[in-house]
């Protein structure tokens, strides 16, 4: 995708400011809720991994993470750096939901690697995004059925939560409403009078069952 076609599926997909903040915590529906073919294999491992203590946090990434000047230059939202460099002090797993065209890749992988490229073709600013920090927790559209706000993306997630905690955070309440529908701690970014992000000390609370 060029430059002028991903501002075009920033401007459709990923910058649509919500009216309000919408939150839940996991609890033992989120995992009942699974498809029937990775229910058991989600919740084999939720009594270990939760006795561990441990959070996953999944970001949208337009206008949440990153922001697209009018050139066409990409570079992080204020503080965004910051909270991830945080998460990664903290040994908190963090990962992406985010809508690209289906027709970039056969695989998560394939996609992930043609998003890194777009992104990094148009970064400005020293400090580059951190792909380091996300593995591969990219999660993108296998289909464009799949495309956000439709849950499968979050329902994938969940399948590969081990029995973790997870989060997500976004800048339109569309998606953090279906993330709270699946069993997420969801938060609104990008509102007025709010931290830019969920604080940290919370996401550790919640990882160790905290409420």
């Amino acid at each position: 995708m060029n430059r002028l076609s991903f501002r075009g599926l920033r401007r459709t997909g990923l910058a649509i400011l919500g009216a309000a903040m919408a939150s839940a915590t996991l609890g033992t529906s989120a995992s009942a809720a699974a498809p029937s073919d990775t229910a058991p294999a989600a919740a084999a491992g939720a009594g270990t991994a939760a006795s561990r203590g441990c959070a996953v946090v999944y970001f949208d990434l337009g206008e949440t993470l990153v922001h697209t000047d009018e050139d066409s230059r990409i570079g992080y939202l204020p503080g965004a750096a910051a909270y991830l460099r945080t998460l990664r002090e903290r040994h908190i797993k963090v990962g992406l939901i985010t809508n690209v065209p289906s027709s970039w890749g056969a695989t998560d992988a394939e996609r992930a690697a043609t998003l890194k490229k777009e992104i990094d073709g148009s970064w400005k600013g020293s400090v580059p995004f951190a792909w380091e920090d996300f593995g591969d927790r990219i999660l993108t559209p296998r289909t464009e059925a799949e495309r956000k706000p439709a849950p499968v993306l979050w329902e994938r997630a969940r399948t590969r939560a081990h029995g973790c905690r997870l989060v997500y955070e976004a800048e339109t309440s569309a998606e953090t409403d279906v993330a709270v529908s699946l069993g997420y701690l969801a938060y609104q970014t990008g509102l007025p009078s709010r931290p830019a992000y969920l604080p940290v000390r919370v996401i550790k609370r919640l990882a160790h069952g905290s409420r």
